[in-house]
């Protein structure tokens, strides 16, 4: 115990007996010991702590753990595999209040559609092509990513948030089908901007043994915010225009975002690496690695944007689910899925990316079919699997940030997001003609897994193993960063 401490929280000695903050995520920590002598001739020690978590917002869900963790002398479960400082503790609590929104705002169109579908009188065939449609709005965020390389990611991370609170409200003033995909097409697309940034964001931020970690983290967060646009679904019983209101409770988040805006600091790593700073010529390795990526997005969102998207229909209209029961059957079938986004993130910053990242692009594809050809209870833990198997793909995310130099990791990541969205439209657009030839969603579904089995094969065969590997290893022409500074 009178020794600095090196777990949880890394200590310096200041005098006898009392031990302050070297690195770890706190504003402000302080840890004292009293000893006192008893009467049978032993000593009382009394160990106390006054700390300052450096998590805005969040620091309440962690108040508890944190005074456990304290008082045992190893990392807790819960904690990242690197430990963070303060600085990017309270980044990541920044980015993930951000991730909220983000995740709000990427569920809307799934989960109203086929009401909106019903109050325009429109079929699948027209929600599909809507939906494709939409994905154009991933123009928008390769535009968001070029500027983010050239002004920064702070101000653009907050500008596309703002604007699309605004677009996606514009959606409940919809006359028509049209207008909402049109107005959704903007709002995807500035979304679509943000989920990139807050990715590269904190990979930019974080230890090189936490990446995968913290982009799990962020990963529960949009799940969360996708969650809270599930519960506010029931609404569309209510009244035919009832899913409208849907598209409105974003707009009480430009409050929340513009706290987050005194206080978000712009990337350390960007900082480091101005724009009109040659590097050394890197063109081949990054254009063979940005092919690699986009392939393996391209091939697994041909089945994954639809099995998402389809659902409230597949529900609906073919067995005969409310939107209380699409609500209740969702939350059951994907809550639990936190858990398999937690382990992906750990495994992948301790055992590697590739195996996690197969697994779950196999296990969850595999289950994932099965419940579109199952009924009751089958169908149910069928997609509970599914759900949670499958998160393990989050390990693949964290490949983006890592692959790419400081100068280029926007645009990078932006275009491999581009033709990912071009494999989910095409999907969408391949489900949503199969389905409505052969009237049944599992012959769909199963025909478009051809793609994820091909993506498993690359990733296993082309991928490199990053983890635990510094972003300026793997981009040899970035200014290393001391941490310490």
């Amino acid at each position: 115990m009178r020794t600095p401490r090196d777990d949880l929280v890394g200590e310096q000695a200041d005098g006898d007996d009392r031990f302050l903050l070297d690195h770890g995520p706190f504003e402000h920590y302080e840890r004292t010991l009293a000893v006192s002598p008893t009467s049978d001739g032993l000593h009382r020690v009394t160990e106390s702590f006054d700390y300052r978590m450096a998590m805005p917002v969040w620091s309440v869900l962690f108040a508890i753990p944190m005074r456990l963790g304290l008082r045992h002398r190893r990392i807790p479960w819960w904690a990242p595999p690197d430990r963070l400082d303060a600085r990017a503790a309270r980044v990541m609590a920044l980015l993930a209040c951000i991730q909220v929104v983000d995740g709000y705002l990427g569920t809307v169109i799934t989960q109203t559609i086929t009401f909106a579908a019903d109050e325009f009188d429109r079929g699948d065939t027209a929600q599909g092509v809507t939906l494709a449609v939409i994905r154009l709005g991933v123009l928008i965020a390769l535009g968001v990513m070029v500027l983010a390389d050239r002004k920064g990611r702070r101000r653009l991370l907050l500008a596309t948030a703002t604007a699309a609170v605004l677009c996606t409200a514009l959606g409940a003033l919809s006359p028509g089908l049209w207008f909402l995909g049109g107005s959704q097409l903007f709002a995807r697309g500035l979304t679509t901007g943000m989920g990139i940034l807050i990715g590269i964001y904190a990979a930019e931020e974080l230890p090189r043994g936490a990446r995968a970690y913290g982009l799990s983290v962020l990963a529960l967060s949009a799940a969360l915010g996708a969650g809270m646009a599930v519960w506010v679904l029931p609404v569309a019983d209510l009244h035919e225009a009832g899913w409208r209101i849907v598209y409105v409770v974003p707009l009480l988040s430009l409050f929340g975002l513009a706290a987050v805006a005194r206080r978000l600091p712009e990337s350390r790593r960007y900082t480091a690496n101005p724009v009109d700073v040659e590097m050394a010529e890197r063109s081949g390795i990054e254009g063979r690695r940005l092919l690699l990526l986009a392939a393996v997005a391209f091939l697994f969102l041909v089945f994954a944007a639809p099995a998402s998207q389809f659902q409230n229909d597949f529900l609906k209209d073919h067995r005969g689910f409310t939107a209380s029961g699409i609500t209740l059957y969702t939350i059951l079938t994907t809550t639990p899925a936190g858990i398999g986004i937690f382990m992906a993130g750990r495994l992948a910053d301790t055992r590697g990316r590739r195996g996690v990242a197969s697994i779950g692009m196999l296990g969850g594809t595999a289950f994932l079919v099965a419940s579109y050809y199952a009924t009751g209870g089958l169908m149910w833990g069928a997609h509970l699997v599914g759900v949670v198997v499958g998160s393990l793909t989050v390990a693949l995310g964290v490949y983006g940030p890592e692959l790419f130099s400081t100068r280029h990791r926007a645009r990078a990541n932006g275009l491999i997001v581009t033709l990912g969205v071009t494999g989910s439209a095409s999907g969408l657009l391949l489900v949503g003609y199969l389905s409505d030839h052969f009237d049944n969603y599992g012959h769909a579904f199963a025909i478009a897994a051809i793609g994820p089995l091909l993506a498993v094969g690359l990733v296993l065969w082309r991928f490199p193993e990053t983890a635990r590997v510094e972003l300026e290893d793997l981009n040899p022409g970035d200014t290393r960063l001391d941490r310490r500074a």
